[in-house]
């Protein structure tokens, strides 16, 4: 995969049957559990900054009333869209509707992604100072709050590696198996992946600033690859967007992030519907 065109490889990953990247049955002996942090197969940290390389139209300035372009938008949606006014969404402190988990990767922005801890990935974006968090593991308390901007969002490795059992599974080795103390290590087989993520529990919101909504029964998923091209180094998110009551079928957007040296360009903004 090369740069930014890494979108459509991850979009036919996101696609491909799950069968395809099923994982081996574990050696019968112990499971070592890697934390999520530890078998990341890239380091997805840092700062990162959108690269609007499609549909500008739509990303860069509000769309005018009408331009539903490129969104599979069910009857209900437009009727929606059509009358729908930024005014009394303003007043009502409603700003944020356009800044939600099923569109935030498209607006034009920065990422700051950090680990919280070694099982949640938290990403920052500057753009309506909005907070994701990305759980590798079960989260009783957020699992049972209520609807958010950002939703609950469950994050997976999917891994694999040349001639071995994923590493999510790497067993230790039974007793007389272990290598000898004067005998060198191997070093560890690189192992290969991307990031898969489900989001849910999502308020309702706004896909384009023109009034373009979606529901609080959305679903969505998504697939973070990190690659390198010319010594940068590039993060794709391919979306996919579920619901049966604003999309008549699922609807597919990427989105494609440089990663900066530093956090200079930094700049925190308030959520604005113009």
């Amino acid at each position: 995969m090369k740069g930014p065109g890494a979108g459509v490889a991850a979009a036919a990953l996101l696609l491909a049957p799950m069968g395809l990247w099923a994982q081996q049955p574990a050696a019968p002996h112990e499971i070592h559990m890697m934390s999520a942090q530890a078998e990341a197969p890239f380091d997805p940290t840092g700062y990162w900054v959108s690269m609007i390389t499609h549909d500008w139209l739509f990303r860069m300035v509000v769309p005018q009333r009408g331009q539903y372009t490129d969104v599979p938008i069910t009857l209900k949606a437009k009727e929606f869209a059509d009358t729908w006014q930024p005014g009394p969404d303003e007043a009502a402190g409603k700003q944020c509707e356009a800044y939600g988990a099923a569109v935030i990767m498209q607006v034009p922005e920065q990422l700051h992604i950090t680990w919280q801890d070694p099982g949640t990935l938290k990403v920052q974006i500057d753009a309506g100072m909005q907070t994701r968090l990305l759980l590798f593991q079960a989260n009783p308390a957020l699992a049972h709050a209520p609807p958010s901007r950002q939703g609950y969002s469950v994050a997976q490795w999917m891994l694999y590696r040349t001639g071995q059992a994923p590493a999510r599974q790497r067993a230790i080795p039974p007793p007389g198996a272990q290598q000898r103390a004067n005998a060198p290590a191997a070093p560890p087989e690189p192992h290969y992946g991307w990031l898969r993520v489900s989001t849910t529990d999502m308020l309702a919101g706004l896909l384009r600033k023109n009034g373009v909504p979606y529901s609080g029964q959305t679903r969505m998923s998504e697939n973070w690859v990190v690659t390198e091209a010319d010594g940068d180094q590039w993060l794709t998110v391919t979306t996919i967007l579920n619901d049966a009551e604003y999309l008549s079928q699922p609807y597919v957007e990427n989105a494609t992030f440089k990663k900066e040296p530093n956090g200079s360009q930094w700049d925190p903004t308030a959520c604005t519907l113009d």
